[in-house]
C-alpha cells in the first residue's frame, strides 16, 4: 500500500523542488485522490491546478498517468491535462470520463493525429464524436475508430466512411472485419476495397447468399463500365456483354446516372437491332414518344422506363463541371429526379442510394410506365 502525503512531503516539496521531487508527489497526490476526505481533497486539487502549469513534462506526465481513470478529477484539471503535449494528454484523451464530448470534439478538430487516435480508441465514442473523428482525413483515427466496437457508428456514418476512406487498405480492413456491418455498406465497399478484403467481405458471417450474388454483379458491373473510352470500345464491350446475357436494364441505368449517354445509345440500339443513329433520334426524340417506342422495342422491364427517361432529361440540363467530385454530383442529380417521378406515379423508395434503387426497380411490377 502507497505511502500516504504527509507533512513531511510538504516540506520536501518546499525545500527541495526539484523535478524528481515535483514528480514524486504528483504521483502520490494524484494515487490517494480519491481516497482522501473533503478538505484534503480540495488542497490536492489546488496542488493539480498548480502542477498542470509546471514546467517539466515528466511532472505533468505523473498527473495524467495517475488521474486518467479518476471520475471525480476536476473538469478544469482533466481538460488541462487533455491539452497538453501528447506524453501528457494521450493517457486522459483514451480513459477520462470527466471530458465530454465537446471536449473532445474540440481537441480533435483543432489538434494533432495522434490525441485524434486516443480518442478514437475510447471505451466509447458517441455518434456526434465518432462523425468529428471521421471529418479529420486522420485514415490511422477512423480505421481505429471503426475497429472499435464501442463506437456508435450509424449507417450514414458507415457509409461516409466508406466512400471517403473504402480505398484505404488499413480502413477498409477495417470496416470488413467491424462485427456489424449494415448491407448497404457492404455493398458501396465492393467497389472500394482490394480483391483480398473484397474476398474477406464476401465470406463474412451475415452475409447471405443473396446479398453476395447481388453485390458480385454491382462490383462486375462498375468495374466494366469502367472499361470503355470511346464510341468503338463502347460497341465492342456492348457486343460482347449482350453475348454473355451481361446487358441488363440495371448497368444501362448505372451507366446513364455515371454521365455515359454513349453506352445507353449503344445498348438500346443492340437490344432494339437497330441502328446507333436511328437510336439516338428515337431516344432524343422531343415528344419523347419515340424513346417510349424504343424502350418497348427493346423489350426492357416497364419499372425502368420512368429511371432511364428521368436520366435522359437530367443529362440535357447537366454538365460534367471539371472540380472535384463532379461525377458524384452528377449522379446525385440522376437519382434525385428518378426519385421524383417514381413519386408522381405513386411509388415510394425508402432512400436515394443507387443499389437500394436498381434492387427495388428489379422487384416493381410490370404497370409501372409513366410518361
Amino acid at each position: 500500500m502507497e505511502e500516504k502525503l504527509n507533512e513531511e512531503d510538504v516540506k520536501r516539496l518546499l525545500s527541495n523542488p526539484t523535478g524528481d521531487t515535483r514528480t514524486e508527489i504528483a504521483d502520490k497526490i494524484a494515487s490517494q485522490h480519491q481516497g482522501l476526505s473533503a478538505g484534503e481533497r480540495k488542497l490536492a486539487e489546488d496542488i493539480f491546478r498548480l502542477m498542470v502549469k509546471d514546467a517539466e513534462v515528466r511532472v505533468r506526465e505523473a498527473l495524467a498517468r495517475q488521474l486518467k481513470e479518476n471520475p471525480t478529477v476536476p473538469h478544469d484539471v482533466a481538460l488541462a491535462l487533455a491539452r497538453d503535449v501528447e506524453d501528457v494528454s494521450l493517457p486522459m484523451l483514451q480513459f477520462s470520463e470527466v471530458l465530454t464530448d465537446e471536449d473532445l470534439i474540440e481537441i480533435v478538430q483543432s489538434q494533432g493525429p495522434e490525441k485524434q487516435v486516443a480518442v478514437a480508441s475510447r471505451h466509447s465514442v458517441s455518434a456526434g464524436l465518432a462523425d468529428a473523428l471521421v471529418e479529420t482525413g486522420n485514415e490511422a483515427a477512423v480505421a481505429t475508430l471503426v475497429s472499435n466496437e464501442g463506437a456508435e457508428l450509424t449507417e450514414k456514418t458507415l457509409l461516409n466512411v466508406a466512400d471517403r476512406y473504402g480505398e484505404s487498405e488499413v480502413v477498409g480492413k477495417s470496416l470488413v472485419e467491424r462485427k456489424a456491418l449494415p448491407i448497404s455498406v457492404a455493398e458501396r465497399l465492393m467497389t472500394k476495397v482490394s480483391e483480398n478484403l473484397r474476398q474477406h467481405l464476401m465470406a463474412r458471417p451475415d452475409m447471405t447468399p443473396e446479398a453476395a450474388a447481388a453485390m458480385m454483379i454491382q462490383a462486375r458491373e462498375l468495374a466494366v463500365l469502367g472499361l470503355s473510352s470511346s464510341d468503338s470500345d463502347v460497341a465492342a464491350l456492348v457486343d460482347h456483354l449482350y453475348r454473355v446475357g451481361r446487358l441488363t436494364p440495371s448497368i444501362m441505368l448505372r451507366a446513364v446516372c455515371m454521365g455515359d449517354m454513349t453506352f445507353l445509345e449503344v445498348a438500346l440500339a443492340k437490344l432494339a437491332r437497330i441502328k446507333v443513329e436511328n437510336c439516338r433520334t428515337l431516344i432524343h426524340d422531343a415528344g419523347k414518344r419515340g424513346f417510349e417506342a424504343l424502350f418497348e422495342k427493346a423489350s426492357l422491364p416497364k419499372a425502368f422506363y420512368a429511371a432511364m427517361r428521368a436520366a435522359i432529361d437530367v443529362s440535357y440540363e447537366m454538365e460534367y463541371d471539371g472540380k472535384p467530385n463532379d461525377r458524384e454530383r452528377f449522379s446525385r442529380r440522376m437519382i434525385e429526379r428518378i426519385l421524383t417521378q417514381y413519386g408522381d406515379l405513386g411509388v415510394d423508395f425508402e432512400n436515394d442510394d443507387l443499389e437500394y434503387l436498381l434492387a427495388k426497380m428489379n422487384q416493381l411490377p410490370t404497370t409501372v410506365l409513366g410518361d
